[in-house]
This record gives structure tokens, sequence and C-alpha cells, in this order.
């Protein structure tokens, strides 16, 4: 079995797509993104790679603020037309029926659609070629309350998100594992205390 080397290409997969909107409640811009991604944690910080020649490039420079959202899987199709159709042309998230709400620290709306937002403050922008990088602080995380328990934990595999791959979308789904499970120990089971052996063989 061998492997087939093609010229370098934008072949990462999958990526998160989110839609990211700007501007203000009143007038409000959308465009959909699937070239983002978190770059730091303390302090939160994240990027999205845009064309300048999109509509909201200019919206998000000189405002200085976006919110991307994180639509399930079933707005998908809502997620596809605010990519393809510029808002130089009509109001695509009334088109679409997507609702921009307020955020809590930013001017930017969120969608109400979504079940995550992620308020952000351009920090820098880094031109690329094609695309501008606008590096962002992560000012506020908004959650629909349907995916967080009773004792306030993120059941983000209720959430329904999204992925893209190569120009396909694809439905998040199976649960394979969480962060670190491939290095935590057994759990001891029905071991009796006076077989420190057994126990120690299961613990490594």
């Amino acid at each position: 079995m061998g492997k087939i080397v093609w010229k370098g290409g934008t072949l990462l997969a999958p990526v998160p797509v989110v839609l990211v909107s700007c501007g203000t409640v009143e007038k409000p811009a959308a465009l959909t993104v699937a070239w983002t991604g978190t770059i730091n944690s303390d302090p939160p910080r994240l990027y999205i790679s845009v064309r300048p020649e999109r509509n909201s490039y200019d919206i998000i420079k000189q405002s200085g603020e976006f919110c991307v959202n994180m639509l399930p899987s079933e707005l998908t199709r809502k997620l596809d037309y605010c990519g393809i159709k510029s808002g130089k042309h009509e109001d695509k998230l009334a088109k679409q029926k997507l609702t921009a709400i307020p955020c809590t620290k930013i001017s930017a709306p969120q969608i109400a659609q979504s079940k995550i937002s992620l308020e952000c403050k351009v920090a820098d922008i880094i031109p690329q070629g094609s695309h501008d990088m606008f590096i962002a602080d992560i000012l506020a995380v908004n959650v629909d309350d349907s995916i967080v328990s009773e004792s306030g934990k993120l059941k983000i595999e209720q959430a329904g998100l999204v992925a893209y791959a190569h120009g396909v979308y694809f439905a998040l789904g199976k649960k394979i594992g969480s962060f670190g499970f491939s290095c935590k120990h057994k759990r001891e089971k029905n071991i009796s205390v006076k077989d420190p052996k057994k126990r120690k063989k299961l613990k490594k």
C-alpha cells in the first residue's frame, strides 16, 4: 500500500464550519467561515480568515468585533447559503430566517439559532495572501440552555454541530472517546483488598 503525492493544498480536515456575525443588531451582516480555529487558551483566542472582497470583511475590520456562531446540523443549508450569497445584494439573515440578537460584551450580534456563540474582539489582522487572518480575544461564550445539564455541565455532544471536509459538510455524531481517555487507569472492579497483586496490575 503506497501513497500518492499531491501538491500542497487546503486539505486539513475536518474543520469547523461557523456563521460569523458582525455589524449591529439593527443592521447585521454574516458570512460562513470554515477557516477558523482556537489558537490560545490563556487568554482565550481564536482566528477567522476572510477574503478582503467579502462584504463582512470591512465591517469586521472597522468595528474590530465579530461573533462566531456554531449552528446545529439541521441548519446546514442556511450555513451554506450564507457562504455562497453576498450581503451586498440581499439580507441573507432575513431571507434564511436567522435572527440577530444582542451580545453581552460586543456591539456585534449573535445568532439566536446557534447552540454556542463566541463574542470576539479583534486583537490583530495578519495578511496571508488570499485571506486576511483576524486574531481575536474571546470575551464571552453564550450557550443554549438545551445543551447544559442541571448541574451546569456542557453537553456538547447534543449540539449536533457541523464539520467541513474538502467541500463536504458532515454532522458530528458518534462519540469515540474523551480527552485523556487513552491514559486513564482501568477502574478497579470486584478486586479484594487482600489481593494487592491484581490491584497493582490493573493500575498499570
